[in-house]
């Protein structure tokens, strides 16, 4: 609480807009504050706005390895809820000890499962995260100030990726803006697009400075599992969907002009190519990605019909 350099000052209180009274107080030379008669007339001061208050939204499967980072992190928040999917490690475990809420659901996608976690949540805002990614230090002091004050009902943040074991800085992969805060009830993901499902919100968006930080393949195995269970995720919905490549030209296109083009775009004019072997490593495998996502799908038509 300030308190004006006048010793004598008629002090009203308010909360929330709301006036719940005023009292005269005098500071002595140890500042101590004493409650005087409220007879006096003087200035008066409002008390700073009280900060909001942050769920954490998560869901996870076997992610022991990757939790107590993450929820290290964000352990000041006001609450965690995290929907587990039938882990078979220490993950229940590791999160009930950060005091995280925990509820079981059988994994139906991405943007579905996320939604059941924000349906959770029962605080004014609500932080998305994956159980793979960290707040900075920085990050942590800001979204703690932007809560004090916000002014939009939806935050991007910048995402820093840990891939190869490099921090990937160039190529496209950042700032690898998320929109992860919110206000609850202000955002919904998408649903039935596979493992890239993204929150959407309508209104204007503010930009936060300080960076999330995403370990996600620490190594080139972790990097190939998961793009090759990635693509074939994608290659179900684009069958599912008509978009099988069954013509040439589409063949020709999605299977090799498009992934060569994405590594041109990416490597040589997105200046991939200062993130070292590492990130030629990333980009050639991304392209290898593409290629896997639209040529199972043809293959999978081509099964069916």
């Amino acid at each position: 609480m300030q308190v004006i350099a006048n010793p004598f000052v008629r002090t009203e209180i308010l909360i929330n807009g709301v006036l719940m009274g005023e009292c005269r107080i005098l500071r002595d030379q140890d500042t101590r504050v004493k409650q005087l008669d409220p007879a006096s007339q003087a200035p008066s001061f409002i008390l700073p706005p009280m900060r909001q208050t942050l769920s954490v939204a998560m869901i996870a499967m076997n992610e022991e390895a990757n939790l107590p980072r993450t929820l290290e992190s964000v352990k000041w928040a006001d609450e965690i809820i995290l929907v587990d999917s039938g882990s078979r490690d220490r993950t229940l475990e590791i999160a009930q000890s950060y005091g995280a809420k925990t509820s079981y659901h059988a994994f139906g996608g991405h943007g579905e499962q996320k939604n059941i976690a924000l349906d959770l949540c029962t605080q004014d805002w609500i932080l998305l995260l994956d159980a793979d990614e960290v707040l900075s230090p920085a990050l942590q002091q800001e979204i703690q100030q932007t809560l004090a004050n916000p002014h939009f009902s939806a935050y991007w943040i910048p995402r820093l990726n840990l891939i190869l074991g490099r921090w990937m800085r160039h190529g496209g992969f950042y700032p690898d803006h998320k929109l992860r805060l919110f206000r609850r009830g202000a955002a919904r993901l998408s649903e039935g697009v596979g493992p890239h499902a993204t929150p959407q919100h309508s209104g204007p968006k503010g930009t936060l400075k300080h960076d999330m930080l995403h370990y996600a393949y620490p190594d080139l195995t972790v990097y190939l599992e998961h793009m090759n269970r990635y693509s074939s995720e994608i290659a179900g919905l684009l069958a599912a969907r008509g978009k099988t490549s069954r013509s040439l030209p589409a063949f020709f296109w999605n299977g090799v002009l498009n992934p060569a083009a994405t590594f041109l775009y990416n490597y040589v004019f997105r200046l991939g190519f200062l993130d070292g072997r590492e990130g030629l490593l990333l980009h050639l495998n991304h392209s290898v990605y593409i290629h896997w996502k639209f040529i199972k799908a043809w293959w999978l038509a081509g099964r069916k019909g």
